[in-house]
């Protein structure tokens, strides 16, 4: 087969995965190469700061971050691809003005995103080796993946101030995947240059002023990684600025000026279990653990575990203007046998309390 003719091949195929990905209910799909150097020279620099807080499982296996190769043998190009999340209803800028309501960022109100993305990304890639047989891997967060930088290699957006891809079509409410695969596709032309331009909306809305500067975010003091990744005791300068938000943060994304181009989901998953979008702080701090093992099965929540849940809930309660109920919930708790809620829990109180006289 001459080069032409192998060229041809290459494109339509190209061509047909895009369209394929399209049928899988995936938003939107580029293809890159494999070289990350850059990128991951970014990351390093961003992990000697010790930006990344406790989240040590950054640290490990970085060779097999900037060297695709390492984590799939034989990977030559990696199929990126979004899905969008957020649903038609999205109250977040209104939940955050209620300090009675729990917000809970617009990605984790649903189902975990990564069994149904990663189940519709086989199928993709079953269907990439039926028609030209292939070696290939998905990957759904769940590995050593450079998933923002090969997106942005990909051509599907660029990396914001806020450090979230955005895409001039679609703001940035989506989630990412890869495939993996040694075949020799045609790759997309990266997004350049960053369309931000002098606009510093992200970081100036920042709760707790986590951004250190334009696309650099020091994890230590960022709600989302406070409230699911960090297990211990928030420090008492953080608590007040977090106020009602108890599992992850969307500020930087509801204040994005490009997110007025949302495009949003018709995925049934993605909509809202259990009245997460809109429900009261005291009814969540009754929760037992079965409670809350049974109402977040299958669930991003989980992840914070039942302790942090109630840690966060009890800021959240002290942060909340001043009632009765409030201070009923709390004293409730006040013995609790985790030495963090309890930590937690009597700094709500004393919060209560001192709005009781205001």
């Amino acid at each position: 087969m001459n080069y032409l003719a192998t060229k041809n091949i290459e494109i339509n195929l190209s061509d047909q995965i895009k369209d394929w990905a399209k049928e899988f209910g995936f938003s939107s799909v580029g293809i890159t190469d494999i070289d990350l150097s850059e990128d991951q020279r970014y990351l390093d620099k961003w992990l000697e700061n010790g930006y990344q807080g406790e989240m040590t499982y950054l640290i490990r296996n970085n060779s097999k971050r900037e060297f695709p190769d390492q984590l799939f043998q034989g990977t030559k190009r990696i199929i990126s691809v979004t899905m969008n999340y957020l649903p038609e209803e999205y109250n977040g800028q209104e939940l955050l003005e209620r300090s009675d309501r729990a917000f809970i960022s617009g990605y984790a109100r649903g189902r975990d995103y990564h069994k149904l993305m990663r189940s519709r990304l086989k199928k993709l890639a079953k269907k990439i080796k039926d028609h030209a047989p292939n070696s290939n891997r998905v990957f759904v967060d769940s590995a050593p993946v450079l998933e923002k930088a090969i997106a942005q290699k990909a051509g599907l957006g660029w990396i914001g101030k806020n450090t979230l891809l955005l895409n001039k079509n679609s703001g940035s409410y989506f989630f990412l995947g890869e495939i993996y695969t040694d075949l020799d596709l045609i790759v997309d032309n990266p997004v350049a240059q960053s369309h931000c331009g002098t606009c510093t909306s992200c970081m100036d809305v920042c709760p707790t002023s986590a951004f250190v500067g334009p696309h650099e975010l020091d994890a230590r003091k960022c709600i989302s990684y406070l409230t699911i990744e960090y297990k211990g005791i928030i420090p008492p300068e953080l608590r007040s600025k977090m106020g009602n938000r108890i599992f992850g943060c969307d500020d930087c994304q509801i204040y994005c000026p490009w997110n007025k181009f949302t495009h949003f989901t018709d995925e049934l998953d993605f909509l809202p279990r259990h009245q997460l979008d809109d429900i009261d702080l005291c009814e969540l701090f009754r929760w037992s653990e079965d409670d809350f093992l049974q109402k977040t099965e299958g669930s991003p929540i989980r992840r914070a575990g039942y302790e942090s849940w109630l840690r966060n809930i009890a800021i959240a309660l002290g942060n909340a203007n001043f009632s009765q109920e409030i201070m009923q919930s709390l004293n409730l708790r006040k013995d609790s046998t985790s030495e963090i809620v309890k930590e937690h829990v009597n700094w709500a109180i004393k919060e209560q309390e001192r709005k009781s006289y205001e």
